[in-house]
């Protein structure tokens, strides 16, 4: 069976669910599950939408490379020369196995269990902090720019040891990065003006390590990393560690708004919270296709010949909505038991924030929800404004009341 016909790039989700994945995935997980597509650059790509297709790209780094995401979501026109330029030094995501292997490996250190129960009371403060701001604000507030966005980005800073002063401006030109309408001239000086602050404030930490993940690195692999990597790492690290896990809180808030009948059994059943939130991911879905992948060789799928030097998508929230993966993929259910999801990717390149993010949802529902059991929404729901261009999907405000 042979694939060929094109359609627009979904990103945006469709019909009267704002929650749902664009309308178009359902037909083509059922007649034409990969297909091709244009990116916003103008190349063209190809589209997997089901479940076991996409495990099976995201699971197969020697057919399928991840150079391309060197150039941001959704990576430029090729030059002439057609060859995709290098990642920047330590910029992992953007490399494959084993110089990959060998990064992520002294990463994923800093991001075990062990290390990250350290941070439990830290993202507990964090949260009784903003919620007691919100309090005394009384309602209504952004919960964006009350919760979401401050709390994981006070984490992720405090993780990697970010002076206070630097957080705020470091996380507008960070957040910039996901903006699919962002020209790529702007997308590389935004990321050039991250990894100035970080070679500074790495060549502070080789003087005076601190007790934070970019010291680590330096007590521990100091000697096998240089200045450029670890300043690919934390840069990485920084403007990665928080956009999804803001997302994922205001949109995930909002989805237990729309569902009361959820949001009570979850009040009832504290105990749901970690299983509710494995759904939510699901759910969800906040990052469309993660990172554009490269074929390194001809590979079929479904048919589908892609050739060496084709890219590739994988549409995680299809994947996520699969009736092979859960059956009434498209029913929100906080007792549902939790499935091997694809919320955080799959495989070598599974995000290595994926506890950590997991930490701060685990906390900051239960919290909030316990502080203000009234919470509700300030605006009509068709008021919400959904952030349809960004590489994460999410709500650009969110005004609630109690």
């Amino acid at each position: 069976m042979s694939m060929t016909s094109e359609m627009p790039l979904p990103v945006r989700r469709g019909g009267l669910c704002p929650f749902s994945p664009a309308e178009e995935f359902r037909a083509l997980r059922s007649s034409e599950p990969v297909c091709r597509t244009t990116l916003p650059g103008g190349e063209p790509s190809w589209v997997i939408t089901r479940y076991a297709d996409v495990r099976r790209v995201l699971g197969d780094t020697a057919s399928f490379s991840n150079i391309a995401a060197g150039q941001g979501p959704m990576p430029p026109p090729r030059p002439e020369s057609r060859e995709i330029p290098p990642p920047q030094e330590g910029f992992f995501v953007a490399y494959d196995p084993p110089e990959h292997t060998r990064l992520r490996r002294m990463v994923s250190s800093a991001f075990t269990m062990r290390r990250l129960s350290r941070l439990h009371s830290y993202v507990d403060s964090v949260v009784a902090e903003h919620l007691d701001a919100m309090e005394a604000a009384g309602p209504p507030v952004d919960l964006v720019q009350a919760l979401a966005l401050p709390l994981p980005s006070s984490v992720i800073s405090e993780l990697l040891g970010v002076p206070h002063a630097d957080r705020a401006e470091l996380h507008r030109i960070g957040a910039m990065l996901f903006d699919l309408t962002t020209p790529p001239a702007a997308q590389a000086a935004n990321f050039d003006h991250v990894r100035a602050f970080m070679r500074d404030l790495i060549a502070h930490e080789r003087a005076v390590p601190g007790d934070g993940l970019i010291g680590m690195l330096l007590r521990e692999h100091g000697e096998d990393l240089s200045d450029g990597e670890m300043t690919g790492i934390c840069s990485l690290l920084l403007v990665a560690g928080y956009e999804t896990t803001a997302k994922m809180i205001a949109l995930g808030v909002l989805l237990l708004l729309r569902h009361p009948e959820q949001l009570a059994i979850l009040r009832d059943r504290p105990e749901l919270t970690a299983g509710a939130v494995e759904e939510m991911l699901r759910y969800l879905s906040v990052v469309h296709y993660g990172f554009v992948l490269t074929a390194t060789r001809d590979v079929t799928i479904q048919g589908c010949r892609i050739r060496a030097g084709d890219y590739v998508m994988c549409a995680l929230p299809s994947a996520n909505r699969d009736e092979a993966l859960v059956p009434d993929p498209d029913r929100f259910d906080v007792t549902r038991r939790p499935v091997p999801h694809l919320a955080f990717g799959y495989g070598a390149h599974h995000c290595v924030g994926a506890a950590l993010a997991r930490i701060e949802l685990r906390a900051c529902l239960p919290a909030l929800f316990g502080r203000f059991p009234d919470l509700h929404l300030a605006v009509d729901p068709e008021e919400v404004v959904f952030e349809t261009h960004s590489a994460v999907y999410g709500v650009r405000s969110l005004p609630v009341a109690w």
